[in-house]
């Protein structure tokens, strides 16, 4: 085991099991810290951002150190992090292992303690996750759930959820994305081209509506009906 101990070199197979070790130490660290101290970010995810980092900025700062062993260990990182992805597809108990099932936090407008102690977090954690969220009553909450990445998904009581057009089966216009056609004060060929529109129908089109031109939009956008949004430098 002297790959453990400070040594004048490494062989190859003493920096891969460095690296191996290394890896299974950090997932089981983050495991243990609990998913509000990676926020966002899976399990796998976070032990290979951290570790990585570090493993190729030690050799670019200190002069008495290869990159030989860093980039061999960056390597077998990546290996175990690209066979934990594909473990977490085919075998469901290390799914479990690696991204925990959500934890139910609120129910039918009820804090569930035990959900919290579970997910190692505080009432005001939760509180500030509702204020986050723009919800102010709690007893509005049919369902709050501790999710994998660190978050908390909010579901409301059907009957405080606002009315929507399919409620009152109204017809309305299907979504579309408005094409930025000029961007700090130039313009987009290419979306103008897709628009069907030409720059002389911007100038004229930037005068006669706000009396400016093109160096002076920081934004335009233009959707299918022709609709022309500007915004000004200010």
């Amino acid at each position: 085991m002297d790959f453990f101990q400070s040594q004048e070199t490494l062989t190859a197979l003493e920096w891969i099991l460095r690296a191996v070790v290394g890896f299974f130490f950090l997932v089981i660290v983050a495991k243990l810290l609990g998913q509000r101290t990676i926020s966002q970010l899976r399990l796998l995810d976070f032990a290979m951002a951290l570790v990585i980092g570090n493993i190729i900025a030690h050799p670019l700062s200190d002069q008495h150190l290869g990159l030989k062993g860093s980039m061999i260990t960056t390597i077998v990182l990546v290996i175990l992090y690209l066979s934990g992805t594909f473990l977490i597809l085919k075998w469901q108990w290390f799914r479990k292992l690696v991204t925990p099932p959500p934890i139910t936090l609120v129910q039918k407008g009820e804090i569930i303690y035990k959900g919290l102690k579970k997910a190692r977090i505080s009432l005001d954690v939760l509180l500030e996750e509702l204020r986050e969220e723009k919800v102010g009553d709690l007893k509005k909450v049919a369902l709050a759930l501790w999710e994998a990445d660190g978050k908390i998904s909010f579901f409301l009581d059907p009957k405080y959820e606002p009315l929507t057009p399919a409620y009152f089966q109204m017809k309305v216009e299907p979504f579309e994305l408005p094409r930025t056609i000029i961007k700090e004060g130039k313009i987009n060929s290419e979306e103008l081209k897709q628009s069907q529109k030409d720059e002389s129908w911007v100038v004229s089109s930037l005068e006669r509506l706000y009396q400016t031109e093109v160096k002076n939009v920081l934004l335009a956008t233009l959707d299918s009906k022709s609709n022309l949004q500007v915004f000004l430098y200010k």
